[in-house]
C-alpha cells in the first residue's frame, strides 16, 4: 500500500532517549543537556540506532550527549513530542524515554564541546524544558530506589 502524500504529517518519527538520574545526598537528581543548534534544554535523546535495541539506543545517547552510564530501565518510563528542525523542514517526533540509574560519569565524552550538562531536581528541570509532555514526565519522575 503506497503511503499518502501526508504520511510524514499523520505519522510522528521516532526517537529513543535516556532520562539519567542520581541520588546526591538523599535527594533525587536528573541530567538536562543542551541542543547542539538552539541549546534549549533537553534529556540525551537520538533517532534509533541499527543493531541496538532501543533501551541500548538511550544508554548510548546518554554516554555521548551527557557523559553518563549506567542502568536502564528495561520498559518506557514515559514518551513525549516535539517538533525538530531538520534543514529542510520541521518533522513531528515522539521520543520513547528510558530511565537511567547513573553509575558512571565519564571525563571525556563525544559531544561535550557542544553541549552544557547540568544536574537538578525534577520540579527544576521541569520549568526548563520547552516540551510540555516532558515537563509533565520530569515532574511526576520518581524512580524504583529498591
Amino acid at each position: 500500500m503506497a503511503k499518502s502524500p501526508t504520511a510524514e504529517l499523520d505519522e510522528p518519527r521516532r526517537q529513543i532517549a535516556a532520562l539519567p538520574w542520581r541520588i546526591v545526598d538523599g535527594r533525587l537528581e536528573v541530567c538536562l543537556v543542551t541542543t547542539r543548534e538552539t541549546h534549549r534544554w533537553t534529556i540525551p535523546k537520538g533517532w534509533p540506532i541499527k543493531r541496538l535495541t532501543a533501551r541500548a539506543a538511550a544508554r548510548t545517547e546518554a554516554e555521548e550527549e551527557a557523559g553518563v552510564t549506567g542502568k536502564v530501565g528495561k520498559t518506557p518510563i514515559g514518551a513525549f513530542t516535539y517538533w525538530k528542525r531538520m534543514s529542510d523542514r520541521f518533522h513531528f517526533v515522539r521520543v520513547e524515554v528510558y530511565a537511567l540509574k547513573v553509575e558512571r560519569h565519564l571525563a571525556t565524552f563525544k559531544e561535550s564541546a557542544e553541549r552544557d550538562v547540568r544536574w537538578m531536581t525534577p520540579d527544576d528541570a521541569a520549568l526548563l524544558v520547552e516540551e510540555p509532555d516532558l515537563a509533565g514526565l520530569l515532574a511526576r519522575f520518581a524512580p524504583e530506589r529498591g
